[in-house]
């Protein structure tokens, strides 16, 4: 793998990468300051620059994607609402039941086609405390993922996005964007991220994926939410001194890293279309819009993933019948033909 220091080739995520050499000297010389204080002016410009960038008033630096969502949905609601989201929605899944441990919030789950949902889906999901009897909790937020993970990296249409939207806002909702692989939704589609979240709340943007910064997402939204925001990163133990380090890897990603993302699309796909020509291996070519490849296995998709571990590859085996393959930025066009002669000669 390219500037990776292991002999193994791992598509596992595309959170493994690691700092490049170019990235680890832009953090070593980061001016800093005490982030806690307000004065660090690295993370100052971080959160600037990424508002901006969204056209959004404000931004909050945060450890990491699961915080700032957390942190999304504490300011959005308030104990005994409803979060809306669709059901493999990584709020839901892959959270630690913070929406309920953290917000007192219960969740209405979308049955969405290929892990994306419609307005129509949305609005029939919206519940409302008024007029129920006091039977319904209060649907207060919905959450769209963008790209989604478990809808095998597939993007949101703008239409969609801004449709979406104006239900929750018709129906009194506040909304948020999990961003964790929005730069990678803004290259697949061409739609600048301003645009595509015009009509969002906040967004959480995650560097340390395909960007491939070593930590951090920025939340932007209005200044009164990033107000409310701070101070809930302060009770979750999120306040950090000198994190122009961590930033200053944030910001190479945003100048080096964002374009670069079309590489790792062209390369799932190349990936997609050669597995699925082969008999032991399926893959739904129209889910395939950016990073991620999720390739259906003829035989249990474990000893799939321990016999390519075998030859020194690694992907994860993520239902019986199913392996994820991400492309990111290490992983050349050597390191897909070795996997691909591997599926070939070994299945």
């Amino acid at each position: 793998m390219r500037e990776h220091p292991s002999s193994r080739i791992d598509f596992r995520s595309d959170t493994v990468t690691q700092p490049t050499k170019a990235m680890r000297e832009a953090m070593m010389n980061a001016p800093v300051g005490d982030d806690v204080l307000g004065d660090d002016m690295t993370v100052i410009e971080l959160q600037e620059r990424v508002a901006a960038m969204f056209g959004k008033e404000a931004g909050l630096f945060i450890a990491s994607g699961t915080m700032s969502n957390a942190i999304a949905l504490k300011t959005h609601t308030v104990p005994g609402d409803e979060i809306v989201c669709d059901k493999t929605a990584h709020i839901y899944r892959y959270e630690g039941g913070g929406y309920a441990a953290l917000c007192g919030a219960s969740i209405a789950l979308v049955e969405g086609e290929k892990s994306l949902m419609t307005p129509e889906q949305v609005k029939a999901l919206i519940r409302k405390a008024d007029g129920s009897g006091s039977h319904y909790p209060n649907g207060s937020l919905v959450c769209v993922e963008n790209t989604s993970n478990l809808g095998g990296g597939a993007c949101y249409d703008l239409a969609t996005l801004d449709a979406i939207a104006e239900v929750a806002t018709s129906m009194d909702c506040k909304t948020h964007v999990d961003g964790a692989r929005i730069f990678n939704a803004a290259i697949a589609t061409g739609v600048d991220v301003a645009r595509m979240c015009q009509a969002y709340d906040s967004v959480s943007i995650c560097f340390s994926k395909g960007l491939g910064a070593p930590i951090g997402s920025v939340l932007v939204g209005s200044s009164d939410f990033i107000a409310q925001a701070h101070r809930w990163r302060k009770m979750f133990g999120g306040g950090w001194r000198q994190a122009g380090i961590l930033a200053a890897g944030c910001l190479y990603a945003l100048d080096h890293h964002v374009e670069r993302l079309k590489e790792d699309h062209d390369r799932a796909s190349y990936v997609a279309s050669e597995l699925n020509s082969l008999e032991a291996f399926s893959v739904d070519l129209d889910t395939v819009q950016t990073n991620m490849v999720y390739v259906e296995c003829k035989q249990p998709a474990l000893e799939v993933a321990e016999i390519l571990a075998a030859s020194g590859i690694d992907v994860f085996d993520i239902s019986p019948t199913h392996i994820r393959i991400v492309i990111h930025l290490h992983i050349t066009d050597e390191d897909v033909q070795r996997l691909l002669e591997v599926c070939a000669s070994e299945f």
